[in-house]
Order: structure tokens, then C-alpha cells, then sequence
């Protein structure tokens, strides 16, 4: 506890004040209710989380909306007869207009795949539709989480830039629904491709960016220039370093790639840092215990109990 008492006093200053550790929901609660839809979000916000985790694209007539995938994912997408996608991509977002997405029900996991292994105890809700960003903002606002906080990651990448908008297209839209609920100072953008946080920092310097990272065997976006908008690590030293350097507020990493002693050196640089996404009950202790200042987890039942036997304020 002194540890973290003596990190907010000096180096995690974020907008002039300490914040405290940050529970969030990952795309809702999607280890409860069906990913990033309303019946998921509304599940965090009973629960009580600090932040919604979500991520977004933008479909053909413009509207920014609540999706992982660029496109309708088979594993969890029924068209209006309510029949399974057939597998491999569905229709890209961008493709569909928003009442040609919301004919699609997103209420369930398909059974018998290995996404309905992984996740045995979310519960379907049938009908439920992909939402829009907006919903999302007023379902807080009728639920009377005023004070929860949104972290909106962008979903899009430079290797398939035909399946969304461009960076800087995707990121107006985006910055537009926010003013438009005037949600801003609750705001935080994410993304593993760092173009758009590069554009949020220039079009809405008030928002902060929190960048994303993996770092695996069979993947690391931190090695590719083309990920992380031309900053290269070996210039850097360290990903902390590099986040710094592109002007990041905060750093989340794959739980796997992450020490206690990257911890400490992105707190030294003022970094927050929040991993992604934490479902193991002892992996979070241990996590909370290096000094992380927030956790990003498909369960934050399960996160919310942690805390508790900390002794840690429960949002």
C-alpha cells in the first residue's frame, strides 16, 4: 500500500491528479452476457466497474457502433431467420447499413464451438442487437453512472485497411459521437494501431490515448512500424519508453508480456499501466500486487472479490 501511496505522489500524475485503480469491464462483462451489447454493459454497471471497455467501428451510413470485428462474427451472429452466419468473415460493418446490422441478433455464442467452450458461463440474451456508441452513452447516463468512464478502443488495421475506414475517418467519427454526448472528460481512446491515437492526440488533446500492445510468440505489434505509426522500439529501449515518446497517457500490454520491473520504469516515465484481459483470479492478485493501476477483465465479479479481500474501494 505505501508503494502505491508514494507512486500517485510522484510519478503517476494523469491530468493533474492520481486516479484510483481502475476496474474494467472487458467489452461489458463478456464473460457473463453476450460481448459489447447493452444487456453486457448494463450487467458491468450492476456489478459496478470504473470503466467500460468497448470497441468500435462505423457502418455504411456513418454511425459508429459497438463491434470487435471488422465484420459479423459467425461464432456469435444470426441473421433475421435466425440462422447462423455461415463460418469464416461475416458482411464487413462497413458494408451494412445500420438497420441492415441491427436485422442481426448477437444474443449468443454459437454451441459446440471452442468461443462457446471459453466462455460456458455467459449468459444468452436472445435479440439482442449490436448497439450504437450513442446507446451505450445513454444506457450510463438512464442507469445514473455518471461518473463510469468509457475506454473506446479502435478497431482497425494497416494490414486490411479495405475492411474500415481510414485512420482518419474512422477517428472524426469517433470524436464526433463523443462531443455529441459530451462524454469527452470521461473518455479514453485505445488502440493497437497506433495511427489513430497519434490523430486523437492532435484533434482532442484532452482525451487521453492509452496504447495497446501484444507481445506473444505469434504476435507483436510493438516490432512493426507499421502498427505503431513509425516509432520503432530499437530507437526506444523499451515499450515503455516508446509509448512515452508517441505521448501515450497510459500503456496496456498483454497480461503474459508484462514484469514488475516494466511496471516500475512506465510508472518512472508517468505511464499508467493496465493490462488486458486478466480472467485468472491469482494473476490478478499478482498484478495488483506489482503496483498495476487498473485491470481489464472478461469478469469483474471475479475482479470486484480480489479487491475485496485486499481490502481495495469497489467501485
Amino acid at each position: 500500500m505505501l508503494r502505491r501511496i508514494l507512486l500517485c505522489a510522484g510519478a503517476l500524475a494523469c491530468a493533474g491528479a492520481c486516479l484510483a485503480f481502475d476496474l474494467q469491464g472487458h467489452r461489458g462483462a463478456r464473460g457473463l452476457r453476450p460481448e459489447n451489447t447493452l444487456p453486457a454493459f448494463a450487467h458491468a454497471l450492476e456489478l459496478g466497474v470504473d470503466t467500460l471497455e468497448l470497441d468500435i467501428g462505423v457502418t455504411l451510413d456513418g454511425v459508429v457502433v459497438v463491434s470487435h470485428d471488422p465484420f459479423l462474427n459467425p461464432a456469435i451472429t444470426r441473421d433475421a431467420s435466425g440462422q447462423w452466419l455461415p463460418a469464416g468473415r461475416g458482411p464487413l460493418i462497413r458494408s451494412l447499413t445500420l438497420a441492415q446490422l441491427q436485422a442481426h441478433d448477437v444474443g449468443r455464442i454459437q454451441p459446440g464451438t471452442a468461443y462457446a467452450k471459453t466462455f460456458e458461463t455467459q449468459q444468452p440474451v436472445d435479440g439482442t442487437r449490436v448497439p450504437t456508441l450513442a446507446q451505450v452513452f445513454e444506457l450510463a447516463k438512464t442507469r445514473g453512472a455518471t461518473r463510469v468512464r468509457f475506454n473506446i478502443e479502435t478497431k482497425i488495421s494497416p494490414g486490411q485497411p479495405d475492411d474500415t475506414l481510414a485512420p482518419e475517418a474512422l477517428t472524426q467519427a469517433l470524436l464526433k459521437a463523443i462531443r455529441n454526448a459530451g462524454v469527452g472528460a470521461r473518455v479514453t481512446i485505445q488502440s493497437f494501431d497506433w495511427r489513430t491515437l497519434q490523430l486523437v492526440q492532435k484533434l482532442e488533446p484532452a482525451i487521453p490515448t492509452v496504447y495497446l500492445t501484444v507481445q506473444s510468440t505469434s504476435n507483436d505489434n510493438t516490432r512493426d512500424a507499421a502498427w505503431t505509426a513509425g516509432f520503432r522500439l530499437a530507437e526506444h529501449g523499451s515499450v515503455p519508453r516508446m509509448v512515452k515518446a508517441a505521448g501515450g497517457t497510459a500503456w496496456s500490454p498483454n497480461a503474459g508480456a508484462l514484469t514488475e520491473a516494466l511496471v516500475a520504469e512506465a510508472h518512472a516515465l508517468g505511464l499508467r499501466v493496465i493490462p488486458w484481459t486478466v480472467n485468472d483470479p491469482a494473476l490478478m492478485d499478482r498484478l495488483i500486487g506489482w503496483g498495476v493501476d487498473g485491470l481489464i477483465t472478461d469478469y469483474p465479479d471475479r475482479l470486484r472479490e480480489v479487491m475485496a479481500r485486499r481490502g481495495m474501494p469497489l467501485p
